[in-house]
Parts: C-alpha cells; structure tokens; sequence
C-alpha cells in the first residue's frame, strides 16, 4: 500500500516543487521537497518502503530537471540510505535523525549535481555555488523539515499501525 501511495505523494511534490516553491528563492537556493519528503519517509521508525520512496522520488525528480538522471537517481538512493543510517544512529530522537538527515540529504544532493555538471562540462565556480545556493537549500530545507516530518508521521502511523499486544 505505502508503494502505491509514493507515485502520487511524489508525483504531487514534484508538480508542487516546480510550480509553487521554485519560486521561493534564498539567495539562489530553493526547497527541494521531494528531497524532505524521501528523508522524512526514511526515518519513520516503521517505515520499510524507504528504498521504493527514494528510487520513486529520483525518477519523478528527474523528469523535472534538466540534469542526467544518472545524477538525480543516485543521489535520492544514496539519500535514502543516509536517512536510513540516521534513523539508527539516533533511533530514540526521530526529530534529530531527520535534521541531520535533512543537512546531509542536501549537501549530498548538491554535491551530486554539482559533480554531474562539472563532469558535462559546465564551468562552476565551487565555493561560490556553496555560499550561494547549497547553504540557503540547507536553511530552506531544515525550515521545512519539522512540519513534513510530523506530516508522513502521521502518513505512516496510519499506513504502519503500532501492534496491539494481548
């Protein structure tokens, strides 16, 4: 059921990523929600989709950007094993496992993106694209990274019931 329910959540996030909050700017840097709701997903404690959520949301994400998809995919997969690890590390404080999650998710996706573009070609100037675009993504995202968490929590307690004991 939970993999049924990533094509539409992440689909909606996509359409809603590229119509509503590429509009929000920091400096250059922008929301990436689809990123906030895999990692979010992913540090569910009950959550065992996360792998499907994190391949979903990079095809979908890569159909709205205009760099490689063997950029977009990998990145979201390595994401998810990143919020997976946090999840364990911090098993009994969910909010920080997605806080960190969420620095590192960011960080990791623009380093992905950044490598693909310079791979093509595309002169960037490194520190510059740091200051400029990743650390306003990072402050953007973490902003928004408390009330998706409390989101799919409720997502997920409804998808993945605590068992009753007798």
């Amino acid at each position: 059921m939970a993999i049924l329910l990533a094509l539409p959540i992440l689909g909606l996030m996509v359409v809603v990523q590229s119509a509503v909050f590429s509009q929000i700017h920091l400096l250059n840097g922008t929301v990436d929600l689809v990123l906030l709701f895999v990692v979010a997903w992913s540090v569910q404690e009950r959550v065992t989709t996360a792998w499907h959520w994190g391949l979903i949301a990079g095809l979908l994400a890569s159909l709205g950007t205009a760099i490689t998809p063997l950029a977009i995919i990998p990145g979201y997969v390595l994401v998810t094993g990143v919020a997976i690890y946090m999840r364990r590390i911090f098993w009994q404080r969910p909010l920080l496992a997605m806080i960190t999650a969420t620095l590192f998710a960011t960080l990791i996706t623009h380093a992905v993106t950044l490598a693909a573009l310079l791979i093509n070609g595309t002169p960037i100037p490194l520190l510059e694209a740091f200051y400029m675009i990743t650390l306003p993504s990072a402050l953007l995202n973490l902003l928004l990274a408390v009330p998706i968490y409390a989101l799919l929590g409720d997502l997920a307690n409804w998808l993945y019931p605590e068992p009753i004991e007798m």
